[in-house]
């Protein structure tokens, strides 16, 4: 049986939540070569959580109403978008959750033409998984002490 996932919009009663799971996702990542356990600014923080549901675009990603994830989009500019965070629970992981929640993201903003988006370069997870969706690499950034991400990109040809 198929993982069925929704979204909908988090809400402040999500940010502890939310920011439980994150912080198990992007600490997760120690497995698969990152440099310790830790993530982006705020990832375990529920105050950040509450921030970024006031300024962007929050999604919760459920299963049988159940939070098990979510993701942050931004409008960067006309027909654009970035992916801020997508993270979903390491329980979770495998079960094509993740393909679910961008393909239901790409439907709820359809008239964006092109998806951006930053990974770290140590992580073959997140940049596998990217490529799957079509997304290509388009640079790389380097931020803090010496920590590269690849920047991606995906166009699509809609009509705006």
């Amino acid at each position: 049986m198929t993982t069925k996932v929704t979204l909908r919009t988090a809400q402040a009663a999500d940010a502890e939540t939310l920011a439980s799971i994150s912080q198990r996702a992007f600490d997760s990542d120690i497995e698969i070569g990152a440099p310790g356990p830790g993530g982006p600014p705020g990832y375990d923080d529920p105050q950040w959580q509450q921030q970024m549901m006031r300024t962007g675009d929050y999604h919760a990603l459920c299963v049988d109403r159940s939070v098990v994830g979510g993701a942050i989009v931004t409008e960067t500019g006309p027909g654009e978008r970035e992916l801020g965070r997508i993270f979903i629970d390491p329980v979770w992981h495998g079960r094509g959750i993740g393909l679910q929640a961008m393909a239901l993201l790409m439907e709820h903003y359809p008239h964006t033409r092109r998806w951006t988006l930053d990974t770290p370069a140590w992580n073959p997870r997140t940049r596998d998984f990217y490529e799957r969706l079509g997304f290509v690499e388009c640079g790389r950034r380097m931020v803090g002490d010496g920590f590269e991400l690849v920047l991606f990109e995906k166009r699509l040809d809609r009509e705006t």
